[in-house]
């Protein structure tokens, strides 16, 4: 009777799969902490794992935490880590999505690590400064294409500016995220109010209206979170996506609490106001001019490169036909979501050849297609009991941010195989 051959040892001890599995934990924390969606960290994590030898890698990805498992030969090796808070870093989703695509077909963990140095010491490519400038920038072209008026726009962005400057500060001492968003809303809508209140004192009479006021907090979406967590949830990765998107909108329900509280201070006019007749082409010029610089300030305000966030900032001119669609009587979430899916194919193209993560020109692009308005005006209903007005204003708002994340799932599903089909 012949014998048959035991499974064959792995070269691997039990230290080195040690040293290898950290090397692929640190690898996927740090995708996670700059803003990489939960199905590209598992990717990462795979392709380092595969390069240092590892036989089979898995893991489960939440919002702050992984756990994974590396195999080789008969042992194995379970770690779990946790970050300490959740960012979003463009430039630093780059790198790492560079290196996971350009890795040797063998890596000792210590040349893993030393990658990975280079890419965790590169410091902020904009000083704070910089970075509260392009959100009071895109605040205030996102108050263009509600129609504010001159005074509000360069008000809102003051307020942004100081409101971004107080997230900042705060963050860079650890400070709660809900507590944070709370604390820069608060900033940005005083300074809103107080502003237009002294203006409205010493020269021209300037009602606070409600789209300028709401356009001073919209640097605060958490925009990253909702669309990477929409992408894991298209992805029946539910552990990660519902966690990213609950944490999305209990941000958004943060800024949205003290909008609210804010507004109680000072009267909103949320009447819609009627275009300025300019003509077709200047207003064309001032809808492309207004959706163009709001990306762009988003795209730097989440460190991007400049090549990157003018890419970004090209595909987000979607949002002009979309404007015009909806004022020519369109349902404005058919609307968005042929603009997203558009949107989505564009940063598909974009990111040919692994020039950028297709993230990076996502988010940016489609924040400026968030109605902000809208909701802020089914706040108000409900606070004055017109709960019909304030359930239709809601169902709209979500209708609108349904579809923005279906139409750039459809597109990814167009775009991207290796994510449509499940291998």
């Amino acid at each position: 009777m012949t014998e048959q051959p035991g499974p064959q040892e792995s070269p691997i001890d039990a230290d080195e799969l040690g040293r290898r599995s950290n090397a692929i934990l640190r690898v996927g924390l740090m995708m996670l902490g700059s803003g990489t969606a939960s199905y590209r960290v598992k990717q990462g994590m795979r392709v380092v794992g595969k390069t240092m030898g590892v036989e089979s890698h898995a893991s489960q990805v939440t919002l702050t935490e992984i756990v994974t498992t590396s195999r080789a030969g008969n042992l194995f090796r379970t770690e779990i880590a946790e970050l300490g808070h959740a960012g979003v870093n463009a430039d630093r989703i780059a790198l790492l999505d560079r290196f996971r695509r350009t890795v040797p077909e063998r890596m000792t963990p210590t040349e893993v690590h030393r990658a990975l140095d280079e890419i965790e010491t590169r410091s902020a490519l904009y000083p704070v400064w910089a970075n509260a400038t392009f959100a009071g920038a895109a605040c205030a072209a996102f108050s263009v294409l509600n129609r504010a008026r001159l005074l509000e726009v360069i008000v809102v962005f003051v307020a942004a500016f100081l409101g971004q400057l107080t997230r900042r500060a705060l963050a860079k001492r650890h400070f709660n995220a809900f507590g944070n968003v709370m604390a820069a809303a608060t900033v940005a809508t005083s300074v809103y109010i107080g502003v237009l209140a002294v203006i409205s004192h010493i020269g021209p009479g300037l009602e606070t209206h409600a789209s300028g006021y709401i356009s001073s907090v919209l640097f605060l979406l958490p925009g990253f979170a909702l669309i990477t967590g929409a992408l894991d949830l298209a992805k029946s990765d539910y552990s990660a996506g519902i966690v990213r998107v609950v944490y999305g909108t209990w941000l958004t329900i943060a800024a949205a609490a003290v909008v609210w509280a804010m507004s109680l201070v000072s009267p909103l006019d949320t009447s819609p106001r009627d275009p300025i007749d300019v003509g077709f082409w200047l207003d064309l010029a001032i809808k492309a001019g207004a959706s163009f610089v709001g990306v762009l300030g988003f795209a730097l305000m989440f460190n991007s490169p400049m090549r990157m966030a003018l890419v970004a900032a090209s595909i987000g001119l979607v949002n002009v036909p979309r404007i015009y669609l909806i004022e020519h009587e369109m349902a404005v979430q058919t609307a968005t979501f042929l603009a997203c899916l558009v949107l989505g194919l564009l940063a598909a193209f974009g990111a040919r050849g692994g020039r950028f993560p297709v993230i990076t020109l996502q988010v940016p692009a489609s924040l400026v297609q968030i109605p902000g308005v809208l909701a802020h005006e089914a706040v108000v209903s409900l606070n004055e009991s017109r709960y019909v007005d304030a359930t239709a204003g809601i169902l709209q708002v979500l209708l609108v941010v349904l579809a923005i994340l279906i139409g750039l799932v459809v597109a990814k599903f167009v775009t991207d195989k290796h994510w449509a089909f499940d291998h």
